[in-house]
Parts: C-alpha cells; sequence; structure tokens
C-alpha cells in the first residue's frame, strides 16, 4: 500500500466515526487557533505601533531635562537608569529649563547635521461648545518646525507662520474631523473662530489651516469621548499659560537616518554639557526608534507567554489523539492480523497509523488557522487596527500539526505494527 491508499484510508475512518474525530480534533484546533489569534493580534498592534512612529519620526530624538538622584549625603550623583532625585525640587527651576540660546547654539555647532528643532508648549485639555456640539481639545503651542517633528500635512489653509509667532495671535490649525463636527461637512472652516474653555478661562482661536485627524485607535479603545488636537502659535501658549521662556524638552530631527545613534550621544552631551554644576538637573537625549525597539520586544514577551499557555492546549489535544488512536487500533485488531497474515510488513502497518494520526492533526491544525486568522482579525479591528497575519505562524502551525501527528502517534502506530497475527485473528 503506497502513501496515497493509507490517506484515503484515513479519510475512510474519520468519515465512519465523525464525532470521534471531530472530539479528538478540538484540542488542535482550540491550541493552534489561540496561537494564530494572539499572533495576529500582537503583530497587528506592533506593525500600528511602528507605522505611527514612522509617520512620527521614529528617527526624531527628544531632548528633555532629567532628574540628578542623590546619595545618603544629599549630593547629586547620577546613577544609571535613575532619573528621580530623592531629595530636591521635583520640577525644574526657570533658570534650569533648557534655552533658545542653547538651542540656537546647537544648531550652530551641529550645522547640516539638523533638519529641524522642534518646541511645544501644552495649554492644557478644554473644551469647545457651538450650539448644541460640544468637542474635547488638547491645545497645543507650537513652533514652524513643528510639521517636520510630527508628520503634520496641512490640506487647507496653511501652518502657522513667523508672523503668528512674532504677534502671539490667537490663530490655529485644527483638523479636519473637528472642522466638520463644529462646523459641519459642506463648510471651509478657513477664517472662523471657536471659543475654548481651558483650566476655567476661555479664549477664541481662528482658524487659518486644517490637518487630517488620526486618531491611531483611540476611537475604536475608547469611544467616542477623544481629545482633538488644536495647534496655536508656541507664543501665544506661553502668553496664555504664563509660562518661562525655557523648555522642559524639544525634538530634534536629524538630515541622515544612518548615524542616528552617534547624532543621540552627541546631541546628548552637546546639551548635558550646560548642566555639569547644576546639583538638580542633567539632559537626557532618547528616540523614538529606541521606544519602539523596547515596545516591540515588551509585545513579543507578553505574546509569547500567552502564546505558550495556549499551547498546552495542543499538548492535551496530542494526548487526546493517542488516546482515540489507541482506541482505534483495538477496535480494528482482526483487520491489522488480517493484513500481517497476508504479508503486510510492520512498517506498512506503523505507517498506516501515523498516517492517519497525521491527517486528524492536519486537518485540525487548518481549521484551527483559519478559526485563528478570523478571530485575530476581528480582535485587531476591536482594537482599531489592520490585521497582520503572520505567514510564519501559519507556515509553523501547519508543520507543528504534523509533528504532533508523528509524535503521539508513533506510540499506537508501533504497538499495532507489533501485534501478533495469530492472537489478532482470534481477537473478539
Amino acid at each position: 500500500m503506497g502513501l496515497l491508499d493509507n490517506i484515503r484510508m484515513a479519510f475512510a475512518s474519520l468519515w465512519a466515526n465523525k464525532m470521534r474525530a471531530v472530539l479528538t480534533m478540538l484540542g488542535i484546533i482550540i491550541g493552534i487557533g489561540s496561537v494564530i489569534a494572539i499572533v495576529t493580534v500582537g503583530d497587528s498592534l506592533t506593525g500600528s505601533i511602528s507605522d505611527s512612529m514612522q509617520s512620527l519620526g521614529a528617527g526624531n530624538i527628544t531632548v528633555s531635562l532629567s532628574q540628578k538622584s542623590s546619595d545618603d549625603d544629599g549630593e547629586a550623583v547620577m546613577m544609571e537608569g535613575v532619573s528621580i532625585r530623592m531629595f530636591g525640587p521635583s520640577r525644574p527651576a526657570d533658570e534650569d529649563l533648557l534655552t533658545d540660546d542653547m538651542i540656537a547654539e546647537y544648531r550652530r555647532a551641529f550645522g547640516d547635521r539638523v533638519a529641524a528643532v522642534s518646541r511645544s508648549e501644552s495649554l492644557g485639555s478644554g473644551t469647545v461648545t457651538q450650539k448644541s456640539t460640544s468637542l474635547n481639545v488638547n491645545i497645543t503651542g507650537a513652533d514652524l518646525d513643528y510639521p517636520a517633528a510630527e508628520g503634520l500635512e496641512i490640506t487647507n489653509g496653511r501652518f502657522l507662520n513667523q508672523n503668528d509667532l512674532d504677534g502671539r495671535k490667537k490663530v490655529c490649525v485644527v483638523t479636519d474631523e473637528f472642522a466638520e463636527k463644529l462646523f459641519g461637512e459642506r463648510t471651509d472652516p478657513i477664517g472662523k473662530s471657536f471659543e475654548a474653555a481651558v483650566n476655567g478661562k476661555v479664549y477664541t482661536f481662528y482658524i487659518v489651516g486644517v490637518t487630517p485627524y488620526d486618531d491611531g485607535g483611540a476611537v475604536a479603545m475608547f469611544g467616542s469621548d477623544v481629545s482633538y488636537p488644536v495647534y496655536i502659535p508656541l507664543t501665544t501658549a506661553k502668553k496664555l499659560a504664563g509660562s518661562a521662556a525655557g523648555y522642559q524638552s524639544f525634538t530634534v530631527v536629524g538630515s541622515s537616518a544612518g548615524e542616528n545613534a552617534q547624532f543621540l550621544s552627541d546631541t546628548e552631551s552637546f546639551f548635558a554639557s550646560y548642566y555639569t554644576r547644576n546639583q538638580s538637573w542633567t539632559v537626557r537625549a532618547s528616540s523614538m526608534e529606541s521606544m519602539m525597539s523596547t515596545v516591540t520586544e515588551m509585545i513579543s514577551t507578553v505574546q509569547l507567554a500567552i502564546a505558550a499557555i495556549a499551547a498546552i492546549s495542543l499538548l492535551v489535544g496530542g494526548i487526546g489523539v493517542m488516546n482515540i488512536m489507541m482506541v482505534s487500533i483495538t477496535e480494528r485488531t482482526r483487520e491489522i492480523g488480517t493484513r500481517k497474515a497476508l504479508g503486510a510488513p510492520g512498517y506498512a502497518i506503523r505507517l498506516q497509523f501515523i498516517t492517519e494520526s497525521v491527517v486528524i492533526c492536519l486537518i485540525g491544525g487548518v481549521i484551527g488557522i483559519v478559526l485563528g486568522v478570523i478571530l485575530g482579525a476581528w480582535g485587531a479591528s476591536l482594537l482599531g487596527y489592520a490585521a497582520k497575519p503572520s505567514l510564519l505562524a501559519v507556515t509553523a502551525s501547519v508543520g507543528f500539526s504534523m509533528a504532533i501527528g508523528v509524535f503521539f502517534g508513533s506510540y499506537p502506530a508501533s504497538k499495532a505494527a507489533k501485534l501478533d497475527p495469530i492472537e489478532a485473528l482470534r481477537y473478539e
């Protein structure tokens, strides 16, 4: 008998015991399906985060103040990985802030290596109410380099200009979805105004530009109660907030992504040199690239842990396959004895039952893969991400299903091959 004959016999046996076959496959289906679903959701989440960070500029560097730690005597010392000072101010004083002069000197020193330096200031979260519409907003003061650092695209009107910053004008750039909800789809929002209540104060802003709205999956995850970004001149935000002239952080866009690691190190060293005598604060530089790597590692670890737990059901399913194959051999003892009496070698008997075991696991694996991809896509859509099934996981699942069939089918098949034909023919 050839392999095709064994496969046909395996399907015939499964068809004759349909319910038993389905119950046997259940553990394999659940195990494979769970692993594929988890991997699909994890890969979709990782891919979406990666895409979002790339759109924001994965190579961008964030330069920020970081607290020095203290020893028992209260003297400031630096400890790797520690950025919280046990004794001392929790917020920098005005004289500790990064300044425009430092940034200007940095741009002169680094020349063409710096494409943009974006500074921003949060005015705070507030509410915009117009007739029966009430929208949450997050108002941010931005400078001219903000679009380059954050990947903002203007689809209508313009972004903030130097005249807006110099005059501390109350103009703004809003998102298209915010404008549609506030003024209606057919209304051009350029030149229109709205009032925003922020921190107990009401401010009037005039719209000069519109940018596309990207919720990053927030609506899917948190519902409709999200805040729309509103961008106003940095100088206006500082004036309204009564903020100091300096900054706790800002973003640097490098000209060449290839030298990001060295560029990051050089940037940190440059600004840290201003704080060598500062007892409380120093400067740290970090990139979206490193953050993305950390987030990806965290997701992969969680993914692996959950998948390992789900894979336990594969072990249970494999034991179930072995159990059913033992039952099948007992039921077909006379058939085995007849074949051996007619001259069938032991390896042919062994191959017959291993093939049947592999077919059971393979069918269960394929059903599990389809179910896992469907559940993974559904889970990813609930989180607001595009489903990205892993071809590697699907291929590995097919191979793993076959391996389970061979491993857990080997003992029953070996037992069948060793049956004495005379005893088998006498079996009732």
